[in-house]
């Protein structure tokens, strides 16, 4: 996992509430065995028709938010099963940092576990966000030491678990921080097999 201990990036506006993981990524997208590649399928039925053209009017196919790496979204995102695809595609998309009100504690343990900082802020500031960003071009800076989101007119403080934070910051994935403890194991294993 790539360690995360800022990032800057343009804001877009998902103003949709209760989007689950079947809509972050259809279920017939999921047969891939690695973590790449799941990005071009990310809200795919929203951002494409049944011909597979782009719909002109869901916010990721606007040339405003190409850039995008900074996702604003209502409250539950990412409720629904527990697939840990959803996460992958919006990292693999491009999305390092997830706004919303409230999360699905699945979908926000994944997000974590896969170097995404999920920010749950109250309803108010993001769709303050929200407005500014469809507006105009929006741009925050998340600063994951400080616990501080950045604009150009306000300092947000905001809430992560420790844990999660200082995986986060040195890249500390479920496999890493076994292998923060290979010594102990290679050294279990020996005295198993003597």
């Amino acid at each position: 996992m790539e360690a995360i201990r800022e990032h800057e990036g343009l804001a877009v506006p998902l103003d949709r509430a209760n989007v689950d993981t079947d809509q972050i990524i259809p279920k017939q997208f999921l047969k891939r065995i690695e973590r790449t590649g799941f990005g071009q399928f990310l809200f795919y039925n929203w951002r494409f028709d049944d011909d597979g053209n782009k719909r002109d009017d869901f916010v990721l196919n606007q040339p405003a938010y190409e850039e995008g790496s900074i996702l604003l979204a209502g409250e539950n995102f990412g409720c629904g099963s527990s697939r840990e695809h959803a996460p992958w595609s919006l990292l693999d998309y491009g999305f390092r940092v997830i706004i919303a009100p409230s999360f699905a504690d699945i979908f926000y343990n994944n997000a974590l576990k896969n170097g995404i900082i999920p920010i749950q802020m109250n309803e108010e500031q993001v769709h303050q966000w929200m407005k500014q960003a469809e507006a105009n071009e929006l741009v925050l800076k998340v600063d994951l030491e400080q616990q501080i989101i950045r604009s150009n007119e306000q300092e947000v403080q905001f809430d992560i678990p420790s844990y999660h934070k200082e995986n986060l910051l040195h890249g500390l994935d479920d496999i890493a921080l076994t292998l923060q403890h290979e010594g102990k194991i290679t050294a279990f294993e020996s005295a198993e097999q003597a």
